[in-house]
């Protein structure tokens, strides 16, 4: 099964913050915030959701096709994920614009303030998905990941146009899209990921109820954090899949495109709903236990 992963290609700035980010904020003063937090540390990592996806899918054994928009200073960063086996080769390469940039802090509660600059992300609605699939032999599944609005818009038509299964994960910008927007991205989707906040924000958005989402998409699935996945389908009682217990939660950033990658392996190998939880669980706490989002190594082929 050859998956194409859509979505944004960043370069990251993790900080690290000693205390607790809610005990900054004063609930008198919530309409003039001005805060600096002083971070004990700062990694600089590859990251982006698309990239850190199609890294998780490497790691268990694919050969995943990377489709975004970069800088020229995407190149290190592209010959490393090549060398792991994602297959670059769809990446559009902006002439004037730097590779996103992806700021943030996390506290000792495992709560995050960050900032997202797209640069060269502005350009992902000029890559065609249609003439990309055909250059590389076609795909089996399109993962439309959180990109700039109009590349993730044209890309769901496209699957929509030629008939090809698209799992829709618009995670960070459904705070960017409006109603209209979400309805198109979603309807049809073979599935549908979210987290629990992205869960609500998508009903409340679209003005569906929970049932209408389910009838317009095959699987939903939301992450709940510590608290596992909950995987649901039209007409079936939803099915709630435990974590894997982190020994040492180090760093949660891109601990969500893990589970994604862990879910769509076992989904291409052929495996039942809970093993796809199961996997993407799995692989979710072993991001969990490094700092960066592509920084974990995961046994080629198999998470049981």
């Amino acid at each position: 099964m050859r998956i194409a992963v859509t979505g944004s290609i960043a370069t990251d700035h993790l900080m690290t913050f000693p205390g607790r980010i809610a005990d900054q904020l004063l609930a008198d003063r919530l309409d003039h915030v001005s805060l600096s937090f002083l971070v004990d540390t700062l990694e600089i990592r590859d990251g982006g959701v698309a990239a850190n996806i199609a890294y998780g899918l490497a790691q268990l054994g694919h050969r995943p096709l990377l489709l975004g928009a970069v800088g020229a200073d995407f190149t290190p960063y592209g010959e490393r994920l090549a060398a792991l086996g994602v297959d670059v080769s769809g990446v559009h390469v902006s002439r004037t614009r730097h590779t996103a940039r992806f700021l943030c802090t996390t506290d000792q509660d495992g709560n995050q303030i960050a900032s997202f600059y797209p640069g060269a992300m502005s350009e992902a609605a000029d890559i065609d998905l249609t003439v990309a699939l055909r250059r590389q032999g076609g795909a089996d599944l399109v993962l439309v990941g959180a990109d700039d609005p109009a590349a993730m818009l044209r890309h769901t038509r496209a699957c929509r146009t030629h008939g090809i299964p698209f799992a829709a994960d618009p995670a960070q910008q459904l705070a960017r899209l409006d109603g209209a927007q979400i309805r198109e991205l979603v309807d049809g989707a073979d599935h549908l990921f979210t987290n629990e906040y992205e869960h609500a924000l998508l009903l409340t958005k679209t003005g569906w109820s929970h049932a209408d989402v389910l009838q317009r998409v095959g699987t939903w699935i939301t992450t709940l954090g510590e608290k596992g996945s909950r995987v649901e389908r039209a007409g079936e009682p939803p099915l709630d899949v435990p974590a894997v217990p982190a020994d040492d939660a180090v760093d949660p950033t891109g601990v969500g495109d893990a589970f994604r990658a862990g879910y769509l392996a076992a989904l291409a190998a052929g495996h039942d709903t809970a093993r796809r939880a199961q996997w993407g669980a799995a692989l979710a706490t072993l991001a969990l236990s490094h700092i960066g989002t592509q920084t974990y190594t995961a046994p080629g082929g198999d998470l049981t």
